[in-house]
């Protein structure tokens, strides 16, 4: 292999151009870099190096005697899950064989997804009462934080639409953490919902609960489901939250990053299988991840659902409804939990986050979920949830680009999670304060390169595939920087940023004019070569070679990526690690005064406990002395680790360099050329709603199988003609438009030239001329919430101005609170365009004393001749949550498809235009 030096001024060599395949599956390929993916590949399968456990899960390392951010190398978490996915998906392109990236979801599915047997109380989740406000402390010893009934928070939006579209309330994400030898011995073991104790058998855990101080060696670990069976007299739930009194519980904790890496090894899948015409071997698992990323718009939330942007008190910050509290970033958690089966009364809580971080976002899968068929989820909403995801995601990333190219951190909408108000003067996106090192802080967590390069590595694969021009600017930008402070020697050696540190800070967000952050800066506080880093940074180097033609970037990929090969082992690819931080196995963990309990094998938990205190069990690990010499006073020890994720990543670097820049490389290859860019796109027509629009074709190496339009910059629907009209807009409005061409791979044209179009003026209003169809969307007439779906129709031929017709809901309320909350789930004109009410009958009617009504804002536009809004899914329930009994309402019926319904009314003005009054 090449090593070759990059320092400042020296020469590079060119890369072979890169491989266009021609669509026909082949062989494994020759080239030395596939069969390096292949060998790596058979390293991390290999039983005798010990990567996987019994139930197939991957450990976080080869080596047990390893404290990052799990605290055990044999703890595995989401994130090993999702490179697994990733590596088998490769393993799936390069030989054809997909069994093993089905089998990672399957064992995923028993394992690290948590069963309906352990969150079996997810039924009793109220999503207008989501979770209980408890602020969050700058230090571990500000807790045990005391829970505040009187903060108000938001209604869930997402949770209602979930359970329509899965037929369950079971919440579908990857728990973060799992102890896979049991080493704690609380055998919190997957499809149980118990604690069975120390024995064989994964187990759930977690640790991080304490605020943003809180680091790996002041945490006090515990099960997810917290049966008081250990710790102390309440298990461990009282050294977190203080309350009255405890009951027992599960509760558990999704890294959005990981899922979302998930997604994207699935849309790869996808996109590889289809090219060797083998997608449907893929398609259940596809289809997984579909369910997967539904779930995920969790992590777009605030953390209770408080509306978005200054946000600046818990109790004057009001609580949302709708989409008032999604912020659509990917943030740094969501978390789920309930009562425990069989401990009294049944309840269970949901939470968003409030803080997001550059590192987390990934806009390839924020892409597929939005445009990839395959990867659409079920519910209305989540595909406009991820459209609009994708564009905030971008602009954020612009926002936190410093002057050299780096990213700095990124912004909360709770100032240190409690809602406070930031420093005067801080920068704000969309109303969120910015935060250089957003949740935690020792380390700060925006100083790890390696942060940088996972995150750019989605922004290279998004740009790859989309050719997105937002994307290959804030991409250029960093490459150059990344690239100047990176030396690759002749003998192998090479080194890129590790600990960085910043100055300034950045422009408050304008999307109409985005500031240039002159005064926001990085700098680079010492280097290091972590292969699995490295991995990352040279899979960002090849995406984006690949689609540019950079080919600096592509010679420093093959250069780093030749030298990181020399330093092979007999399980991999690793280099030693010096481990100064483990001075801090003496740590002293923060117990509250009067706390004491016991750990599974008996480890006081005290005040005065430490880190190694309360994980004796480590001093019977082989590595253990080594650290016990330090511990001593000897020289720090060093370490040779096998992380799982490095290992995958590397291998992955491999089969990516050889798929994208290799020629005749990358085993069965497939399509990897976009289609040309569409030309002459025109506006054909314009009505006071609607705009119709159309354009030359493009052209394909294989073939072009539809276009994407794009209204002011965010997806508003395909075609698989040259032709399009975008419908329910607003009259005398003006609209930008552009059009992307996209091919069977999933290749996707650069945008075209945009065209503005303006609608027409609203036009007269009729009256009498519309009707209503209605469906009953509950699946109970006598539950807590009523559930309809509503749709009107414009059946003259003038169109009507929306903001002047009302629609009516007759109900009876059946005793209990005399106030309701009213939600509008899904609408296709849009949420934010429909108003809901309920209003008491001055003289209460056989069958009705309430009705719902429901409106429209002026930015619904008019509706035209013919044409129809579109579903409304609505649903409403009272204050105390009381049940109603809807068989004697007067506008209930049991059809579950929509039809006519004379019994719930339509106003245009003050004129009633349709159905029959109660």
């Amino acid at each position: 292999m090449l090593a070759m030096g990059l320092a400042q001024g020296t020469a590079v060599a060119k890369p072979t151009a890169p491989a266009v395949s021609g669509g026909t599956p082949a062989a494994a390929a020759n080239d030395p870099y596939t069969q390096a993916f292949l060998t790596q590949y058979g390293k991390i399968k290999a039983a005798a190096n010990g990567y996987f456990s019994p139930e197939g899960l991957p450990y976080h390392s080869v080596e047990t005697l390893m404290v990052e951010a799990p605290d055990h190398g044999h703890e595995t978490t989401s994130e090993a899950v999702s490179f697994w996915m990733w590596l088998e998906a490769a393993y799936g392109r390069v030989t054809g064989n997909w069994a093993p990236f089905n089998a990672a979801w399957t064992v995923a599915e028993k394992t690290i997804i948590p069963q309906h047997a352990d969150q079996s109380t997810s039924g009793s989740y109220n999503p207008g009462a989501p979770a209980t406000y408890a602020p969050e402390h700058p230090l571990p010893n500000n807790y045990p934080s005391a829970l505040d009934g009187s903060v108000p928070v938001g209604t869930d939006p997402l949770a209602t639409e979930l359970a329509s579209s899965y037929g369950t309330m079971d919440v579908y994400g990857m728990h973060w953490l799992m102890d896979l030898d049991n080493i704690y011995g609380y055998g919190n073991k997957p499809g149980t919902g118990g604690e069975s104790g120390p024995g064989a058998g994964a187990s759930y855990i977690n640790t991080y609960q304490r605020g943003a101080q809180e680091s790996v060696w002041e945490t006090v670990p515990q099960p997810t489901t917290d049966l008081f069976n250990y710790g102390g007299r309440n298990g461990y739930l009282d050294l977190f939250v203080g309350d009255a009194s405890y009951a027992k519980q599960w509760k558990y904790t999704n890294a959005p990053d990981a899922d979302a890496r998930a997604v994207q090894a699935a849309y790869w899948a996808f996109r590889w299988a289809s090219d060797q015409g083998k997608a449907s071997e893929v398609a259940a698992s596809v289809a997984k991840a579909a369910k997967m990323g539904d779930y995920l718009r969790y992590a777009m939330f605030d953390k209770y659902f408080k509306r978005i942007g200054d946000c600046t008190d818990p109790g004057s910050c009001p609580a949302a409804s709708g989409r008032d509290s999604q912020h659509y970033l990917l943030s740094w958690y969501y978390a789920w939990g309930g009562a425990a089966a069989g401990s009294g009364g049944g309840w269970a809580w949901r939470i968003g986050d409030s803080a997001s971080h550059q590192g987390y976002q990934n806009p390839l899968s924020a892409w597929a979920l939005s445009n990839v068929p395959a990867l659409t989820p079920k519910s209305a909403t989540a595909r406009g949830d991820w459209s609009k995801s994708l564009t905030r995601q971008l602009e954020f990333l612009t926002w936190l680009q410093s002057s050299e190219g780096a990213f700095a951190g990124g912004c909360t909408n709770s100032w240190e999670g409690r809602y406070g108000k930031p420093p005067a003067g801080t920068p704000t996106f969309y109303g969120m304060a910015y935060d250089w090192q957003p949740v935690y802080h020792d380390p700060p967590s925006n100083n790890w390169f390696g942060f940088q390069a996972w995150g750019m590595e989605r922004v290279a694969a998004y740009y790859y595939v989309t050719g997105n021009a937002s994307a290959k600017a804030v991409l250029s930008k960093w490459v150059a920087w990344a690239s100047g402070e990176t030396t690759v020697g002749a003998d192998g050696t090479f080194r890129f940023p590790s600990t960085l540190s910043w100055t300034g800070r950045p422009d408050t967000w304008n999307a109409a004019s985005p500031g240039k952050n002159a005064g926001l800066h990085v700098s680079v506080v010492d280097y290091a070569n972590d292969v699995g880093v490295g991995a990352a940074y040279v899979k960002t180097l090849t995406y984006y070679a690949a689609k540019s033609g950079d080919k600096n970037a592509a010679a420093l990929a093959k250069a780093l990526l030749d030298a990181m090969a020399l330093n092979t082992t007999a399980k991999g690819i690793s280099v030693p690690e010096t481990r100064k931080d483990y001075n801090r196995f003496k740590d002293e963990v923060y117990i509250p005064a009067g706390w004491s309990g016991t750990m599974p094998n008996g480890d006081t938990v005290k005040p005065g406990a430490t880190f190694i205190g309360i994980r004796s069990w480590y001093k019977r690990d082989p590595d253990w002395p080594k650290v016990q010499a330090y511990l001593d006073g000897g020289a720090a020890p060093t370490f040779t680790y096998h992380r799982f994720w490095a290992q995958a990543a590397l291998a992955l670097a491999f089969a990516i360099y050889a798929e994208l820049l290799v020629e005749g490389g990358g085993g069965t290859g497939g399509d990897t050329e976009a289609p040309t860019t569409p030309a002459g796109l025109t506006v054909t027509a314009t009505t006071s709603n609607s705009v119709s629009l159309s354009w030359s074709a493009s052209t394909d190496n294989v073939g072009v199988t539809g276009y994407d339009v794009y209204r002011n910059g965010v997806l508003a629907g395909n075609a698989t003609t040259r032709t399009f009209t975008d419908t329910n807009l607003a009259a005398a409005t003006a609209y930008s438009y552009t059009v992307a061409a996209r091919d069977a791979g999933g290749n996707t044209s650069a945008l075209s030239a945009a065209v503005t179009a303006t609608t027409k003026p609203g036009g007269s209003t009729g009256t009498g001329a519309v009707k209503v169809q209605y469906k009953n969307n509950d699946s109970s007439a006598t539950d807590n919430q009523i559930r309809l779906g509503l749709q009107l129709l414009n059946t003259g031929s003038a169109p009507i101005d929306l903001s002047t017709v009302k629609i009516r809901y007759w109900f009876t309320s059946d005793g209990g609170s005399s106030t309701f909350g009213t939600y509008c789930d899904y609408a296709a004109l849009g949420s934010a365009n429909i108003t809901h009410k309920v209003v008491a009958v001055a003289g209460p009617k056989t069958g009705a004393d309430r009705y719902l009504e429901v409106g429209f804002t002026g930015g619904a536009g008019a509706l035209a001749g013919g044409a129809s809004t579109g579903e409304l899914q609505l649903r409403l329930n009272k204050s105390d949550w009381s049940n109603f009994n809807e068989n004697d309402d007067y506008s209930h019926a049991a059809n579950t498809t929509y039809s006519d319904a004379s019994k719930v009314t339509a106003y245009v003005g003050t004129t009633l235009a349709w159905g029959i009054e109660p």
